[in-house]
């Protein structure tokens, strides 16, 4: 009878733990079944040889990866390492951009009143409910050439005559900044919410400039709306195919395209798996880079990505 609370504590346990295992399953075989496999084969395909039809085959080889870096049978060659220069770099400007833009949006809907905030938050919102494809249509007839933003950049000198800001490089910039920025705008209105302005008034009775007492006052209290924001944009941005494609006309590939045209026309899946596996490390790249940024600036486990 002495052991009958033991017996019964560990009945509770083993009910307790299978329970919890019946609940994740579903989650961890959907996951394995639908990520890890994928991956696991991705990573299977970079490192065999291009058979004759583009699809892999034995022997193994680095022949993809070398590719990749610009290396091929006539010797090196810029074209793929400037599209992965192009893709750093799109990334990187559009991640500002979207910063920029999104601090002053998410700092005037807490402003608002709060009966106005779902409005606000509901019209930064509703764009993205639409299909990207149509989003960057909608650009296209809106930068190309005779429309008024074409017209006003060729008045400014900007582009030349009969010409339009698609496609170009701006473009793809423009339509990167539209599709992500509620990416931002949410986790950096979520920050403002728990914003202590007491801080802020201290700054400026002790005569901060507007700047600094942003700086000492806002943006470490913002800092974990902006790191969570920046991964969700900057590590999507990096790999992103349709606005490339269609804002870009060619002139603008990066490295999504690059992926998604060596396994369609251009028949060569060692080098498109090559191609996702960066984008796969460039994420756990960015990942501890963020996290890394977190503890440095933020101090607090709640900035820890």
């Amino acid at each position: 009878m002495a052991n009958t609370p033991l017996v019964t504590r560990r009945h509770a346990v083993v009910s307790e733990t299978r329970h919890l295992l019946f609940s994740v399953m579903p989650g961890a075989v959907w996951i394995f079944v639908f990520l890890v496999l994928p991956s696991l084969y991705l990573m299977a395909v970079a490192f065999m040889s291009n058979g004759p039809y583009g699809l892999p085959e034995l022997p193994l080889s680095l022949d993809a990866f070398k590719q990749l870096a610009g290396f091929g049978f006539l010797g090196w060659s810029p074209g793929n390492f400037y599209t992965l220069l192009r893709s750093l770099w799109q990334t990187l400007v559009s991640t500002a951009l979207v910063i920029v833009v999104a601090y002053p949006i998410a700092y005037y809907i807490t402003t608002c009143r709060a009966k106005l905030r779902p409005l606000m938050l509901l019209a930064v919102v509703v764009p993205s409910w639409t299909n990207q494809v149509i989003r960057a249509f909608g650009w296209m007839n809106l930068l190309a050439p005779g429309t008024p933003l074409s017209d006003a950049a060729q008045a400014l000198g900007l582009i030349g005559q009969h010409m339009g800001l698609y496609p170009s490089n701006f473009a793809v910039t423009l339509g990167l900044v539209y599709n992500f920025l509620p990416f931002m705008v949410l986790p950096l209105y979520a920050a403002f919410e728990k914003l202590d302005t007491a801080q802020v008034q201290a700054a400026q009775d002790l005569y901060a400039s507007p700047m600094r007492a942003f700086w000492h006052a806002v943006f470490p209290q913002t800092l974990p709306g902006l790191l969570a924001g920046t991964v969700l944009v900057a590590i999507p941005a990096f790999g992103m195919y349709v606005i490339p494609e269609l804002l870009g006309g060619g002139k603008g590939m990066m490295l999504g395209n690059l992926v998604a045209n060596q396994f369609a026309g251009g028949s060569n899946w060692p080098l498109g798996a090559a191609g996702a596996l960066l984008m796969l490390l460039a994420t756990f790249v960015g990942l501890f880079a963020m996290r890394r940024i977190g503890k440095r600036l933020g101090g607090g486990e709640e900035v820890v990505i």
